[in-house]
């Protein structure tokens, strides 16, 4: 039997923070960046908007021509026409208006736009009944973005909003790491592929692989299903290599449970520049947690139960993919605050892991918001989780938490959108 020390959650992420390191970057269309990582700072490479242009519908004029206009003395400007959308405006003079659309060109020589409730047609004249000051009513030219400006910082996610930017400034291309490619392995003399119609009695479906291959997806990664491993060293030692050679990330379903834990690590440490770096987590559940460095790929063994895989996958595998694809943000995302429903025990000395659904209400303020309503039960018990909306993390120096405590609630959502 292998003596191991059992690290704290800290502890893990700080190891996986420095021994984990981003894949190759590569330059992809902009259709295809959606969920990806930049992996270069973005500068504008014009000014956006390109031209100045109206916020509202009305008549572009000098601000200074407008001032002391009222509804009993009005200012009184030539009308020049108008300019209708997706035409360059034509220069006005001083003392003269040019009616144009929500989003029209500014001409030059205009400063401002009056709205048109503010104003009266009068033939060839326009009355302005009210002042407007410089830059009412406009978005400047550049006010957006100013070439050369930063346009995204290394690291951020390409969601719907920064592929709009950037296609807005003409990006046709972006700089993003690598998708990290997944092999996900289950372990178990127990375990049949989930498509077994009658199952052998002692025997279980894996459910495992389904969840960790969708946590991994929404991550942007790409997963494969390795299958089912026995518990053979020998068997094991092939298919990890062979997944190694084929993947960039590896993750070991069961391979960390007392029975196999054993024989796994050694194995991990064979391979050329296997290094293992946790052996054990002080979490629960999720404690027997391998984490090691095979020809510089991680490997993460995770807990057979399905609790507690979830959970260690949202804490530490989810961490593994964003060092991966060059994201430095927090690893306990995405999360909500709420109230907590129910008092929740705990022994010190180790982080536990509670299961809860959040349900909107009126909390003891008296205003509404999210409620936190534990889920107790044991991690190899499904129905919980399907329940569940998220997790809460009680420190390892308390001894529970109270009814009425705030408290943070980490959603097992953990999309690359989010």
């Amino acid at each position: 039997m292998r003596i191991f020390s059992v690290l704290s959650p800290e502890e893990v992420v700080r190891i996986i923070q420095e021994a984990v390191r981003p894949l190759p970057k590569e330059t992809v269309p902009l259709e295809e960046a959606g969920g990806r990582v930049c992996a270069n700072e973005v500068l504008a490479p014009e000014d956006l908007p390109g031209f100045s242009r109206s916020t509202v519908d009305g008549y572009a004029v000098y601000s200074g021509d407008t001032f002391g206009a009222s509804e009993s003395a009005p200012a009184l400007l030539n009308f020049a026409g108008e300019v209708r959308m997706g035409e360059e405006a034509p220069p006005i003079e001083r003392g003269a208006c040019l009616y144009v659309p929500t989003g029209g060109m500014l001409p030059e020589n205009s400063d401002a736009v009056v709205m048109v409730e503010y104003t009266e047609a009068l033939g060839d004249l326009v009355q302005v009944l009210r002042p407007v000051s410089p830059g009412e009513n406009v978005i400047s030219r550049g006010e957006d973005f100013r070439k050369g400006d930063p346009v995204l910082e290394r690291g951020r996610i390409l969601r719907s909003q920064e592929l709009g930017a950037l296609s807005a400034l003409g990006i046709r291309t972006i700089t993003v790491y690598s998708r990290p490619r997944v092999q996900v392995l289950s372990t178990g003399n127990e375990l049949v592929p989930y498509t077994t119609e009658a199952l052998p009695k002692g025997k279980v479906r894996d459910c495992n692989a389904s969840i960790l291959m969708e946590l991994c997806r929404k991550k942007g990664a790409i997963p494969r299903y390795g299958g089912i491993l026995e518990d053979d060293s020998s068997v094991f030692r092939e298919a990890l290599q062979y997944a190694l050679q084929n993947s960039d990330f590896v993750i070991l379903s069961g391979g960390s449970s007392v029975g196999t834990r054993d024989f796994t690590a050694e194995i991990l440490e064979e391979l050329s520049g296997g290094r293992l770096l946790v052996e054990g987590v002080s979490i629960q559940p999720g404690k027997p947690l391998l984490l090691a460095l095979c020809q510089g790929k991680p490997v993460l063994g995770l807990p057979g139960h399905p609790v507690s895989a979830l959970s260690s996958f949202l804490l530490f595998g989810s961490r593994i993919l964003d060092r991966l694809q060059g994201r430095d943000t927090p690893p306990y995302q995405p999360s909500v605050r709420a109230e907590l429903a129910l008092n929740v025990p705990s022994k010190p000395g180790r982080t536990d892991v509670v299961r809860v659904k959040l349900s909107w209400g009126k909390q003891k303020n008296g205003h509404p918001g999210w409620q936190a309503v534990p889920l107790f039960g044991r991690s190899g018990i499904l129905h919980t989780l399907t329940e569940a909306d998220g997790f809460v993390l009680v420190p390892s120096i308390k001894e529970g938490l109270l009814e009425g405590e705030t408290v943070e609630v980490i959603l097992y959502g953990c999309n690359n959108y989010e």
